[in-house]
């Protein structure tokens, strides 16, 4: 089950909502786990404390997001800047995810698998978010996280799908949720990819992005070294690990479920190619073809420790974008979503 968040208000009263929201599943399960303990290894380390201060340089609000997420969740503000680095230094962080993409039609559309720990199930939300002064965005949200590194949708009509890059290539720059978190506050696909290719980066991540009114989906991969942009012209699918020529060989890791992922999600693909019958993006991702290594993840021992927490469906229509969440592989949407507002 997902929560429904509405929250509006400054960037620190946003913060301290959502980290209200979070604070019960972060004190009486994250602080308790493994992953808390790893991350928690580089507090007050010199990369943290460059993101930090590029945070407060080239994004003061969403530093005041994350100063209100501290105080809404009562835990001290060094420890939640750094959960919100926590991909940036530990490439095994518990999140993956699942993208289907099909460009090239009159509405063209992606879908999306949501991964991450499940020791969250239930405590996951869609918010639905105004900041003072800027549009409005709905977005999955984990708790004691910042919205946008998961999937979400702007009144501007922008959307983005975000998949997990375990690379092994970081460095001093902005950390990787908060330059997703920028992303929905710009006009435009345009204006991300500018962003996306000129911001310093300290991890990794792939998008997916489509703008209303915009034909094109494009899937873009990022390190700290490089960008790459791809314009999609058929169906395809990316797991969580580096595939576009130009990454290929960048040092990642490839965990066996991202990997057979890949692969199967690329069988699925061709055999609908093949039959020629209509792509339908939620069967792919609720497939379980493979038992050990599922693009639908629901097993208590799964071999990455994530399972799908929700699954978002997205249509570009001329003048919007409509979108639907789904949970536990039911084809009964929980929310049914225009731009940045439930329907």
């Amino acid at each position: 089950m997902l929560s429904h968040l509405k929250i509006q208000g400054s960037p620190f009263d946003v913060g301290a909502a959502l980290g209200r929201f979070g604070a019960p599943a972060m004190h009486a399960y994250m602080k308790n786990t493994e992953a808390w303990a790893t991350v928690m290894q580089w507090r007050g380390s010199e990369a943290v404390r460059e993101m930090g201060r590029l945070v407060q340089q080239r994004h003061p609000q969403y530093w005041q997001e994350l100063q209100g997420m501290a105080a809404g969740l009562e835990i001290p503000f060094d420890e939640v800047l750094l959960w919100n680095c926590r991909g940036d230094v530990w490439a095994m962080a518990p999140d993956g995810c699942t993208t289907v993409q099909v460009p090239g039609t009159d509405h063209p559309a992606f879908a999306h698998n949501e991964d991450g720990d499940p020791g969250f199930s239930g405590q996951c939300a869609i918010a639905e978010i105004t900041v003072e002064g800027r549009r409005r965005f709905a977005s999955f949200v984990y708790p004691g996280s910042l919205p946008g590194h998961t999937f979400a949708v702007s009144d501007a009509g922008l959307a983005m799908t975000v998949n997990n890059l375990r690379t092994l290539h970081t460095d001093f720059g902005l950390p990787r949720m908060v330059v997703a978190r920028a992303i929905l506050d710009l006009a435009d696909v345009a204006s991300a990819l500018g962003y996306l290719q000129s911001c310093p980066r300290s991890g990794g991540f792939h998008l997916t992005l489509g703008q209303a009114g915009n034909p094109d989906l494009v899937s873009v991969e990022f390190n700290a070294a490089l960008c790459s942009v791809v314009k999609l012209n058929k169906p395809a699918l990316h797991a969580n690990h580096m595939i576009h020529a130009a990454m290929a060989n960048q040092p990642q890791i490839v965990t066996g479920s991202s990997g057979y992922r890949q692969i199967r999600g690329d069988e699925l693909l061709q055999q609908s190619a093949a039959q020629g019958t209509a792509l339908d993006p939620l069967s792919i991702l609720f497939d379980q073809g493979n038992a050990k290594f599922p693009i639908f993840r629901d097993a208590p021992d799964d071999s990455d420790q994530e399972n799908t927490m929700a699954t978002a469906s997205i249509r570009i229509h001329a003048d919007s974008v409509e979108w639907e969440v789904y949970t536990r592989k039911s084809r009964v949407p929980l929310f049914h979503m225009i731009n940045g507002a439930q329907r």
